[in-house]
């Protein structure tokens, strides 16, 4: 892997850490929600959501769209290949490995 597809594929995993952002996650996989409807069912207040929505979206995980006063989440299924993309990469690395080289032989 390139450094920069480590430093992206870090900032994916990193915005899933959380669990009120897998429970956004969650949620978005019927398709889009509005802050309010999220809001109410995660019982979590505006700002608080507002922070783990903006994580996700900087982490490239959920695209945004403005209809009226309120706005809408969706998930980006790109962002989810690109993970999957990374973990296969990875695992293909270590299954393909006889041995890991390292200090003592």
């Amino acid at each position: 892997m390139l450094t920069q597809d480590l430093a992206r594929t870090a900032r994916l995993f990193h915005a899933l850490s959380d669990e009120t952002r897998l429970r956004i996650l969650e949620l978005l996989r019927g398709g889009e929600h509005c802050v309010c409807d999220l809001s109410a069912a995660l019982e979590a207040q505006q700002s608080r959501l507002s922070f783990h929505l903006r994580t996700l979206k900087e982490a490239g995980l959920v695209s945004d769209r403005r209809q009226g006063r309120w706005i809408y989440y969706g998930l980006k299924p790109s962002a989810l290949a690109e993970m999957h993309a990374a973990l296969q990469s990875l695992r293909d690395e270590i299954l393909g490995t006889e041995s890991v080289p390292g200090c003592c032989g």
